[in-house]
């Protein structure tokens, strides 16, 4: 038996298909005719567009337009001057071939992207690995796309499995997979959760432990994978896997039902989400509202800030698609692990505790103005809530409502409308904020806890630290102080508190945070389900 991380829940019981691929050799030869080598280059990138578009169609006719959207972003990559340009300039500048500017520049951008603390940010290196791989492929005449597999009941198995890969499988084949690396928020798993099959990930060496043809169960819901199984241990799993299809069917049920506990309270079950078109995922999956947009995805991928319109046309889109139920943005929350080639920022012997966040904001005013403005203006179209990162003290939060103001005589000197009706609050993600709660109450509509930054910073534990991340505790006596002085502190003066750390969607916890009267959770769209299930057997 085999151990893994369980990416996407449920059993699946079949034959292995490994996945092979030619390694192509990528040499550091020149090159003496620069123009046919870029030439080289425009048409190796044409065919990966083309190819591109033939998966997006495939992938939005089969998991919907939400997943589909990542192949878009991959286009959009082939057309960025800051990847595709770089490669250009890769080959006039160092006569290299096109194989090796390709390489070169990728792994210049993967470096940055691997080098970050978010692992959500860290996965979207897998983007541009991606779209490398293809444009090298075409350039080595191996284009195109294939999984060979004709069998029914197959368990794929791969080093790891891209977004265009996982888009291609046969649904109709394909029950299942398994890779070598990769954890629950890379594009293997969600394209997993979204195509409801299980997948166990991180197995290290599962591409050289199984060979074509063994017989294996894969437990999505314990990250287990059994080879070649005894009769008693197929008709154990057999009857597993009937259960969990009973359990997913029923919960299904949950997708219109407002969750309220027992005793007759309301909790509203929300969706985290990065992209405006996350939200489709909410609201498939029964979300009451958007607990947080991470609007810094905005301002990822590209070599400028996004315009005010740009912004605008994003907040107005999550509003609309939301139909009058809440949505909670988050302001630009950039520095310490995520950066902008665009906005450099000062070299710190600590960056988590640095220039970031509210307090890059409140110093570079010109580009939180754009973001406060695109707000306002997109508020008309729904019920908007906006909460300011990393707040550590009240004369910060009445810094931003300050610029707020500034940014409201603007816009009704030009004419342009906004909604009085905002809500305005904060993360609570330093110890400090949550201690101070019931003061800083006294003047926020809202609090939403950001859990997975106030259980390290309180616990001085680096959660993405394999030497110290025993310690991190989301279930410590601490932390839990923390959340209910936090709670308490908001309710003592009628404010309601959410959370939108990983902790709202963890099952464990759950029903500690309602019985601490946590009124809001919020998580990734394919948790809400499950939580709504936990919340409504709470008292």
């Amino acid at each position: 038996m085999k151990k893994g991380i369980a990416a996407s829940k449920g059993y699946a019981i079949g034959k292995v298909f490994v996945q092979e691929h030619e390694e192509i050799v990528i040499t550091d030869s020149k090159v003496t005719d620069v123009a046919g080598e870029q030439e080289k280059l425009k048409k190796a990138l044409d065919n990966s567009r083309e190819q591109l578009e033939k998966i997006k169609a495939k992938a939005a006719a089969e998991m919907g337009e939400e997943k589909a959207a990542v192949f878009e972003a991959h286009i959009t990559l082939l057309d960025d001057p800051e990847f595709t340009g770089a490669m250009n300039l890769e080959i006039e500048t160092n006569s290299v071939n096109a194989m090796k500017a390709v390489d070169s520049v990728t792994n210049t951008f993967v470096m940055i992207f691997d080098s970050m603390e978010d692992a959500y940010m860290r996965e979207r290196a897998a983007d541009i690995k991606d779209v490398s791989k293809r444009i090298i492929s075409n350039l080595a005449g191996k284009g195109g796309d294939a999984f060979a597999i004709t069998e029914e009941n197959t368990i794929v198995v791969a080093h790891d499995l891209t977004p265009s890969d996982t888009a291609q499988l046969d649904r109709t084949k394909v029950i299942g997979f398994m890779t070598n690396i990769g954890g629950r928020t890379s594009h293997a798993a969600i394209m997993a959760r979204t195509l409801e099959i299980p997948a166990v990930l991180g197995l290290g060496d599962i591409t050289t432990s199984v060979k074509n043809g063994d017989l294996v169960i894969l437990d999505g819901i314990s990250g287990d994978v059994i080879i070649n199984p005894s009769e008693d241990v197929i008709a154990e799993y057999k009857a597993k896997k009937e259960k969990f299809t009973a359990e997913q069917e029923e919960l299904k049920k949950l997708i219109d039902v407002k969750t309220t506990t027992k005793s007759g309270k309301r909790i509203e079950v929300c969706g985290n989400i990065g992209k405006p078109e996350d939200v489709l995922g909410v609201i498939a999956n029964g979300g009451d509202a958007v607990g947080l947009f991470r609007t810094e995805f905005l301002y990822m991928d590209r070599d400028s800030a996004p315009t005010e319109e740009e912004q605008y046309e994003s907040y107005k889109f999550v509003l609309e698609k939301m139909e009058g139920r809440q949505v909670v943005i988050r302001t630009l929350d950039i520095g310490g692990d995520k950066t902008l080639p665009y906005l450099p920022l000062p070299e710190e012997m600590n960056p988590f505790l640095g220039y970031r966040a509210i307090r890059l904001c409140l110093d570079r005013k010109e580009i939180f103005k754009v973001q406060l403005r695109a707000l306002l203006r997109a508020s008309v179209y729904g019920k908007l809530c906006v909460m300011f990162p990393m707040i550590s003290g009240l004369e910060e939060f009445m810094q931003a409502k300050e610029v707020v103001e500034e940014c409201k005589t603007e816009l009704k000197a030009e004419g342009k409308a906004f909604s009085e009706e905002i809500q305005w609050g904060i993360m609570v993600e330093i110890p400090a904020a949550a201690v101070y709660a019931d003061e800083l109450a006294k003047h926020v509509d809202f609090f939403s806890i950001g859990t997975n930054d106030l259980i390290q910073y309180t616990l001085a534990a680096d959660r993405m630290s394999e030497k110290v991340s025993y310690l991190y505790n989301p279930m410590h006596p601490a932390v839990l102080r923390l959340i209910k002085m936090t709670i308490d502190g908001a309710h003592k003066h009628g404010k309601w508190v959410g959370m939108c750390g990983e902790m709202a969607g963890d099952e464990a916890a759950i029903p500690t945070l309602v019985e601490y009267g946590l009124d809001e959770f919020s998580m990734s769209a394919t948790s809400i389900l499950t939580a709504k299930k936990i919340i409504l057997e709470q008292e």
